[in-house]
């Protein structure tokens, strides 16, 4: 879906009573009202695909799609998004400031946790503050998005207080709480949907390795057994029937099944043996609306494809480095890849973020080391070997059961044919085995990378992937001049300043070229004979919890 509204959805912030997020109200309808009881609606489980998460089923230590799918079904936040990208409340009662620095969040009354215990102010608070711990930085992976929170980088340790706190953050009464920022941020209540920001049971704070094997959510699913996870094979989520939010299943529960290849996903949705999936293997690019009919989905959506060239890696440092990234772009046929390979399914980038998200441009300066010129590469590539002569071979690690053998392989040999060196895949057996190598820094060449958006913003796809630290930058690029960039973005109060600031952030991005942007890709997926009401959402999500059995 293409996000048509503005970066708050239309909402101004004008005064301390005006609703930042304004929730959906009912229409009254039969269904409305019944839905509004809770549990599921319909009579059958929706089976679709996923992969086994990286990491525990910890919403602050969740960075991945295979996790983050799972992550979204188990818990409700503050606020949740529709299938355009537009904000609605869900825990949240309001959300409201009068200078986008200090928030006032008010809590609607009876959510409670799947272990009966209600959902408080102190369930976010607690939640955000752990997560923001140094002492927990190997699992909070999501810590980056907290730092906007005053007192992020100095903790105060109240005599007594199990755990270090924000000063940001004050706890005003059960249902309610405040959010006090470093410096303005007009965004911030936007980012409030993403899973960094999810609540968490005081059973959490007691055994954080036993939550992340047993996650207890307040959300839409439940993992009502621990053996309902059955590794690297499928999790199976129950339906909450204590969920409090409008967002009532249709359905008995969800089949996440961990499929080893895309090929066997589509061959399983062709034999009616899968409900939905939500990614079409390379195979089938050319077939599969034909195959599927109007069950085919082809839309544009909030992904973002590249390939990350790490900082330590040799002959990619200073200005050789610099020269022999903007070759390697520039050798890259990406129409042709994307005609011929994804069958009009990607578009060639001309960025690093997403059409369909508001402020995007195609006319960056700098952009044009996007343009597949291959005299242009060589020449910069002689200029790299005068300054070291170039050796090895350059590789793009990927993981195989993710379909990307072809597209690597056609990039791959574009590097070659080009500048006519060695260059080829270096695929790893899984997602978790590669993500793993990339998260430990251990992989040793260049690889595949991409960007699902966690909310519909410019600087979600900047800053969590390129900020000095942050926890996505596997690259481990630093540019003081891009963090400064994407600080006075998200200070700007108005929209049209925010977004001019993540341009020219862009702009040391284009001169740096951390990662190689690649293309968008649009959402490609499809479902069954047996299920209706199937929608994708702004960031290429099916809405699980609409989807019914014939």
């Amino acid at each position: 879906m293409k996000l048509s509204k503005s970066v708050l959805g239309g909402a101004a912030i004008a005064s301390a009573s005006a609703l930042v997020l304004v929730g959906c109200s009912s229409n009254g309808s039969e269904t409305d009202a019944s839905a509004s009881a809770g549990g599921s609606t319909g009579d059958a489980i929706i089976k679709t695909n996923g992969s086994e998460p990286q990491n525990p089923l910890i919403p602050v230590a969740t960075n991945e799609t295979g996790g983050g799918k799972i992550i979204d079904s188990l818990f409700a936040g503050l606020v949740y998004y529709d299938a355009t990208g537009a904000a609605h409340n869900e825990v949240a009662d309001s959300i409201t400031t009068d200078d986008s620095k200090t928030f006032t969040v008010k809590l609607k009354d009876g959510w409670t946790f799947t272990d009966g215990t209600p959902v408080t102010a102190n369930s976010f608070v607690d939640a955000w503050n752990w997560g923001a711990d140094p002492a927990n930085s190997a699992t909070a992976l999501n810590s980056y998005f907290f730092e906007n929170i005053e007192g992020f980088d100095g903790y105060n340790s109240d005599e007594g207080a199990s755990n270090p706190t924000m000063s940001g953050l004050k706890v005003v009464d059960d249902l309610t709480f405040t959010i006090t920022l470093a410096t303005p941020n007009s965004e911030f209540p936007l980012s409030l949907g993403y899973s960094a920001f999810y609540p968490l049971p005081e059973s959490f704070f007691a055994d954080p390795e036993a939550f992340g094997k047993n996650p207890v959510g307040n959300g839409i699913y439940m993992l009502a057994d621990p053996s309902d996870w059955q590794h690297d094979v499928q999790i199976d989520l129950s339906v909450n029937p204590d969920y409090a939010g409008e967002r009532t299943a249709k359905n008995d529960g969800l089949e996440i099944v961990f499929y080893a290849t895309q090929d066997a996903a589509y061959a399983d949705l062709l034999a009616n043996n899968v409900d939905v999936i939500d990614g079409i293997p390379d195979s089938a690019m050319a077939t599969f609306e034909t195959d599927l009919g109007d069950r085919a989905v082809n839309q544009p959506a909030a992904i973002f494809q590249s390939f990350t060239i790490p900082q330590t890696l040799e002959h990619f440092t200073g200005e050789e480095g610099q020269l022999r990234r903007q070759a390697i772009s520039m050798a890259i046929n990406r129409q042709e890849i994307t005609d011929v390979i994804f069958q009009g399914t990607r578009t060639p980038a001309s960025d690093f973020t997403s059409p369909v998200i508001d402020g995007w441009s195609d006319s960056i300066p700098g952009s044009e080391v996007l343009a597949y010129d291959p005299e242009k590469a060589q020449e910069l590539w002689a200029e790299a070997d005068a300054i070291s002569p170039w050796s090895g071979t350059f590789e793009i690690g990927y993981n195989s059961d993710g379909g990307h053998q072809t597209w690597v392989d056609a990039v791959t040999n574009s590097i070659k044919n080009t500048l006519g060196i060695d260059a080829l895949g270096n695929p790893f057996a899984t997602f978790g085995d590669f993500r793993t190598e990339v998260t430990n820094r251990t992989i040793g060449t260049a690889f595949r990378t991409g960007w699902q958006a966690d909310y519909p913003s410019l600087e979600n796809f900047l800053g969590p992937i390129y900020y000095t630290g942050a926890g996505s930058n596997d690259g481990d690029y630093s540019s003081k001049e891009f963090d400064k960039l994407i600080d006075e973005g998200k200070q700007a109060t108005d929209s049209a300043t925010a977004i001019e600031d993540f341009q020219k952030a862009q702009e040391v991005l284009f001169k740096d070229l951390p990662a190689i942007p690649l293309w968008y890709s649009n959402v490609t997926g499809g479902y069954s004979e047996n299920v209706e009401n199937v929608q994708f959402d702004w960031h290429s999500v099916p809405l699980f919890y609409e989807i019914t059995k014939k």
